[in-house]
């Protein structure tokens, strides 16, 4: 979870927006995208003859210049073994203080890694002049990164969430195929990164999915396409994923809606948690929907109107207050437990 505007707003991610850094008009159309979190990326994205100074002057002068409003901005530099990593992060951290609010740290294999860049963070924020701390998101996307997840995750007090990577990893176990059925096949390797995001607090994200709609795609298959993303976002969300990575803004409808709760949704969890709170707890059945529940079904509405908070459309208050009932009775608040509390 980001907690940003000076601790007023946190965000758990539904579509994280990459796309390369080495042009200007990228950096634009990404600030009008519909989605949580953009991520300008240095690593993989960025063409050979635009790493170092290239891409680092027009993401400075990105950074520098463009309103992204409301999103949670990101830059992913190029990997902790890189030649190019050391002076990406020093360019974006002394060049852009306060203009941005975390990094994406690709490949990490392990704890040792984000304690490094945690300390590099700790120095150039000092030497900038940062008035806000830069959060960090891991990138899982090793096989080493997947065994050492929950490693990773604790690291460092700058940590708020880990992103399943499926490219890198797939290319790490020689599997060619990773788009058609990916829960199923990589099924292991996102609940591993699931598990071990959720058991230190943070939030979850899966990797893109890499078919895109173009101009010339017949109308038949572009609903194929869709409905696909929307399956495979689906199947995430059901492995307990928050959010999913975008590669272009086509893409975040879908995600946006899969990952928030609708309104039929909210509606017969408000009704349940009411009804539950005032009946006065236990295991019971819901008169008006004929469900069961207990303590632990609860917990899952109250996570589940997070995200409703978050996108605006359920009051933050009421939903503490309903948590603050639960806990006073078990001693366990699930929001504050699962970083889901500004």
């Amino acid at each position: 979870m980001y907690v940003i505007d000076g601790g007023r707003r946190f965000v758990i991610p539904r579509t994280e927006l990459t796309y390369p850094c080495h042009q200007l008009r990228m950096h634009q159309n990404a600030a009008g995208a519909p989605v949580d979190h953009v991520m300008a990326d240095f690593e993989d994205a960025c063409p050979y003859e635009f790493k170092g100074e290239a891409s680092r002057q027009t993401m400075v002068e990105a950074l520098s210049s463009i309103d992204f409003g409301l999103k949670v901005v990101t830059i992913r530099p190029n990997n902790i073994k890189s030649k190019f990593f050391l002076g990406d992060l020093q360019a974006i951290m002394l060049g852009a203080p306060d203009r941005f609010h975390g990094i994406i740290l690709p490949k990490t294999n392990g704890p040792e890694d984000i304690v490094y860049l945690a300390r590099l963070l700790e120095d150039l924020e000092q030497q900038g002049g940062w008035t806000t701390r830069v959060q960090v998101e891991a990138l899982i996307e090793t096989p080493l990164g997947v065994v050492n997840a929950y490693q990773i995750a604790t690291a460092s007090d700058r940590m708020v969430g880990l992103i399943f990577g499926i490219a890198d990893f797939a290319a790490a176990l020689g599997v060619n195929e990773n788009v058609a059925n990916q829960n199923q096949n990589f099924h292991y390797a996102k609940q591993a990164t699931v598990v071990a995001a959720k058991a230190a607090g943070l939030h979850a994200i899966d990797n893109a999915f890499l078919t895109l709609i173009r101009r010339d795609t017949p109308e038949d298959e572009a609903a194929r396409i869709r409905e696909d993303l929307r399956q495979k976002n689906i199947g995430a969300r059901d492995l307990g994923m928050d959010g999913a990575w975008v590669i272009h803004p086509q893409q975040a409808e879908i995600a946006n809606q899969v990952f928030t709760p609708d309104d039929e949704q909210i509606a017969r969890a408000k009704l349940t948690l009411e009804y539950y709170h005032k009946a006065g707890g236990g295991a019971l059945v819901v008169p008006e929907t004929g469900e069961f529940h207990d303590e632990a079904t609860i917990k899952g509405l109250l996570m589940q109107l997070a995200k409703a908070v978050q996108a605006g459309v359920l009051d933050a208050g009421w939903l503490g207050e309903q948590a603050a009932k639960s806990a006073a009775v078990t001693g366990y608040d699930i929001l504050t437990a699962m970083g889901r509390r500004g």
